[in-house]
């Protein structure tokens, strides 16, 4: 039989600079990044859905062609009558890249307010992946309610998968942030945290203060990216250090972490160890870091 993964979150429309004053356009975000790396890294015969929000916009026609053609799964994604797609603009200036962001009337926040919905989309698959940018783009009630949802999916044997993924930008508030990222690993069976954020906000002084930490919430394994310093696997007591893959030439670290996580995922999800399982989410990374843009071509990954 085959298996189905659903990665719930927000997929925008992305503008970058392409010269003379021109706009590229693209689609992109951090659980739809995954999913799109996922649908790479998994055999044929898994299934890749999105649940989001979209608008009954021409925009968000097009996002769902452009997910259709990548083979992901749009079933499962709410069309929501007068909204629209959530959007951000790139800008470049000697180098480094910052965003300007347009989501307050983005469909995506919507995405748990039918929960018969969203109950029977996470019923009928096996591995359920969220970040904190999932949690935080909704209100009190839908974060109650997707957390709800996936509670009752974990108890139930499902893997839930959780990158806390903090950007303190998307909250009013700094303790309902921690509050509600500590929330969504305790409904997770995997936590997929990023250092440098940890520490930020956490104020974890070592890594093993992060896995400590994520371990009294019950996440059962924990993994975590540390850039350049490579990654850190825990299950039970057992931690095992994998390194990072340095690319041929960084060019662009935008899904580094995304990217990961799916290489991580697929591979355990089809038998590996998590050692093995992060060492193929570094490799997966290491190459896309080495090329511009969130989503990069599945040919190009390593098999």
């Amino acid at each position: 039989m085959a298996k189905r993964v659903l990665s719930i979150g927000e997929c925008m429309v992305e503008l970058a600079q392409a010269g003379q004053g021109l706009l590229r356009k693209g689609f992109a975000g951090d659980t739809f990044n995954t999913a799109w790396y996922l649908r790479a890294a998994l055999p044929a015969d898994w299934q890749v859905d999105y649940l989001t929000g979209l608008g009954d916009d021409p925009l968000s026609d097009e996002m769902l062609s452009f997910m259709e053609k990548a083979d992901i799964g749009t079933q499962s994604i709410r069309r929501i009558p007068g909204r629209t797609p959530g959007l951000y603009l790139i800008s470049l200036k000697d180098g480094e890249r910052t965003f300007s962001y347009w989501r307050d009337t983005s469909a995506a926040r919507l995405l748990a307010d039918d929960a018969d919905h969203l109950r029977q989309a996470i019923e009928s698959s096996d591995l359920l992946y969220f970040s904190g940018i999932t949690l935080a783009i909704l209100g009190v009630t839908g974060t109650e309610t997707l957390l709800s949802e996936l509670r009752r999916a974990r108890a139930a044997g499902k893997t839930v998968a959780f990158d806390p993924n903090i950007r303190p930008r998307l909250w009013s508030d700094r303790v309902r942030m921690l509050d509600t990222i500590s929330a969504g690993a305790r409904a997770a069976s995997i936590v997929l945290p990023s250092f440098d954020d940890e520490a930020a906000h956490f104020e974890d002084a070592n890594v093993a203060a992060t896995i400590e930490r994520y371990r009294s919430l019950g996440a059962e394994k924990i993994v975590v990216k540390n850039g350049a310093q490579g990654a850190t696997v825990a299950e039970g007591d057992s931690t095992v250090f994998v390194p990072a893959v340095p690319p041929e030439k960084l060019v662009d670290t935008t899904s580094a972490g995304d990217s990961f996580n799916a290489g991580f995922l697929a591979r355990l999800m089809t038998g590996a160890s998590l050692a093995e399982s992060a060492a193929h989410g570094a490799a997966i990374a290491s190459v896309v870091i080495g090329h511009h843009g969130a989503l990069i071509e599945p040919a190009l990954l390593p098999e």
